[in-house]
């Protein structure tokens, strides 16, 4: 799912519904893969930036599209 496109609540959880069954069968790698496509609440990556680093969320897994919308679009760079 691109970064750009917004999902709803029920969508969120179908994803991370759907994620249970990769981890279920041990999958932790499909469950990540799954969980890392729904947009990252902005509050918790304004977390991330602080405690873990901004290495960390420009790796590319992470979708920040949430973020950046409350945030701006540089708000990694500041």
């Amino acid at each position: 799912m691109p970064q750009s496109q917004t999902i709803t609540f029920d969508e969120k959880l179908a994803l991370s519904n759907k994620a249970c069954l990769p981890l279920q069968a041990g999958d932790r790698e499909g469950y990540n893969s799954i969980m890392r496509t729904i947009p990252m609440p902005s509050y918790l990556a304004k977390i991330y930036k602080e405690k873990v680093g901004v290495g960390h969320l420009t790796s590319g897994e992470w979708n920040l599209s949430e973020a950046e919308a409350e945030f701006g679009p540089d708000w990694l760079n500041r």
